[in-house]
């Protein structure tokens, strides 16, 4: 049984029975990889698979908003024969605690767009976003605004705990004393 269901319909998907393109061979060069580990992406594994043989393109499948592994991929090799030997001996083998699927693709199956301008991931600075998000110039509206709400949360605060029967009086907000913040953006007229 073939994990891979056979393309039908669209255009220009069907190859005509006893035709094949040109410069393409009847062999299969695409190997699907699933379950890959963790610490095992682009880099480590053409250092792996470059041992069989060369290498012709490589794919890990990533998560296109966080950059994280999907922990699948797809590796084409140059000749067939080392496309094979890499199905056959690679399949369930264990790596990092995972087994590895390795299966050979039809090239009849291969999608078209498979390796069209695949996604690579450039990581997002989510430390440099947050400092933006926290510097910026705020209006005086604004500033009002966050002070109010960080004075109702402490009030709520402050009534726990006397809830809980404890005494204690917590510190005032020193935001509430400032006129402006340091950075306000003036609305000009």
């Amino acid at each position: 049984m073939s994990l891979f269901k056979p393309l039908e319909g669209g255009k220009g998907r069907k190859i005509p029975e006893g035709k094949q393109p040109e410069g393409s061979t009847a062999k299969a060069t695409v190997l699907y990889i699933g379950r890959i580990p963790h610490g095992f992406y682009e880099s480590e594994m053409e250092a792996y698979f470059s041992q069989f043989g060369k290498i012709k393109r490589l794919r890990v499948v990533r998560n296109r908003k966080t950059g994280k592994s999907k922990h699948y991929g797809f590796l084409q090799f140059e000749d067939p024969e080392v496309a094979a030997i890499v199905a056959d001996c690679m399949h369930n083998y264990l790596l990092f605690e995972h087994l590895l699927q390795v299966h050979l693709i039809p090239q009849e199956q291969v999608h078209p767009k498979l390796w069209r301008g695949y996604f690579k991931y450039r990581p997002v600075d989510r430390v440099m976003i947050q400092r933006k998000r926290q510097n910026k110039e705020r209006t005086l509206d604004e500033h009002k605004k966050l002070v109010q709400k960080i004075t109702k949360q402490s009030k709520k605060r402050q009534r726990t705990i006397e809830a809980a029967g404890l005494d204690y009086v917590c510190p005032k907000i020193v935001g509430e004393m400032l006129q402006a913040p340091k950075k306000i953006k003036f609305a000009e007229d």
